[in-house]
């Protein structure tokens, strides 16, 4: 299995309207924490968040959460 690029050693906390959002998880998107098909030729497939209200989101930026695609703290076990 392919490993997924960090793109931060920290969260996205975002704050957003109710809606659908895609998280990348392949770490490689320009739009971080967003998918833009970077991800396309590869084993990895955004994930999708639904969100009901206006929410504060911490997106997982290191891509090693076991939440995705929350921030559940891995980044502080990365060197």
């Amino acid at each position: 299995m392919a490993e997924p690029i960090c793109a931060k050693k920290s969260p996205y906390l975002i704050e957003l309207e109710a809606g659908t959002y895609y998280w990348c998880a392949c770490g490689q998107s320009i739009n971080q924490p967003f998918c833009d098909g970077s991800h396309k030729g590869t084993e990895f497939k955004p994930v999708q968040l639904k969100l009901t209200e206006t929410t504060k989101v911490p997106f997982c930026g290191c891509r090693r959460t076991n939440d995705a695609p929350r921030c559940d703290g891995t980044h502080k076990t990365i060197l």
